[in-house]
């Protein structure tokens, strides 16, 4: 690669709001085959930006979303029956290394160990992808770049990045927008006007002030736009609250009762 990549010419980008150099320094790395890994919580707008910059650079993108039975193999590829014949067949990271794409892996944590494993050839100056099973080393074509995410806040200690992996990225820290962004990213997300969005924002923010009390996790921008969507259609305000921005946070009643009460407090 040259060493410089241009973000212009990007009109059909999915839409993302940065809220500071993040762009450019995902760009630098791309420049220079540099893998990135994105911390923040659930619904900050990760997996977005991720698209975001693909679409902007030009470049392929395959997106793995990880969980607990995700393997090496599910990542690299298997022999698979068709037709009579055993064949192999590349899986999306595989895919992604012979083509110089973009290959994101959502949650990496939530992965087998073994998946770590896999990527720390490809996260060095080797650059290469071992394949066991068919006896190749395939090494990454110009472009490819690896970018992990995950959520430091929600994991414990049995789930977390090892420091030997965590160094082999470049890190970039997410979190929810600043009030005046989110405010923005909900009413172009959802078509809702300014006032009732600045409403709803004020509202998330109450919700994440609990987050570690009463709540495990803090309401996402998606569940904000998700409600913003719902009022937008005709739906009245608190069932639009409590079917986008109370029900998916807990179980509990006695919690959602205590959530259902701030909502009053807020709008009256």
């Amino acid at each position: 690669m040259d060493g410089h990549i241009t973000l212009e010419g990007a009109a059909d980008a999915p839409f993302y709001l940065a809220q500071g150099d993040e762009c450019e320094i995902f760009a630098a790395a791309s420049a220079n085959d540099l893998p990135v890994l994105l911390k923040g919580p659930t619904g900050c707008g990760k997996t977005r930006f991720v698209a975001h910059m693909a679409a902007r650079l030009g470049r392929p993108l395959y997106t793995v979303a990880c969980h607990d039975d995700l393997s090496a193999a599910d990542l690299i590829g298997r022999y698979l029956l068709k037709g009579g014949e055993t064949v192999w067949v590349d899986g999306p990271l595989t895919r992604a290394v012979r083509e110089g794409a973009i290959c994101y892996l959502d949650e990496v944590v939530e992965a087998r160990k073994d998946v770590t494993v896999v990527l720390h050839p490809l996260t060095d100056d080797r650059r290469i992808l071992p394949i066991d099973r068919t006896g190749e080393e395939l090494e990454a074509a110009p472009g490819f770049m690896l970018v992990a995410s995950y959520n430091p806040g929600y994991q414990n200690i049995l789930k977390t990045l090892k420091p030997s992996t965590r160094q082999r990225f470049i890190s970039l820290e997410f979190d929810f927008p600043a009030p005046a962004f989110e405010v923005s990213v909900v009413m172009r997300e959802s078509g809702l006007d300014e006032d009732r969005v600045k409403t709803l924002v004020r509202l998330a923010g109450k919700l994440r002030d609990l987050k570690g009390q009463d709540l495990e996790e803090g309401v996402s921008t998606r569940l904000v736009i998700y409600a913003a969507t719902l009022i937008r259609q005709g739906m009245p305000v608190q069932r639009a609250i409590l079917a986008a921005m109370i029900e998916p946070l807990t179980d509990d009643a006695d919690v959602k009762r205590g959530l259902l009460d701030l909502v009053t407090a807020i709008y009256g």
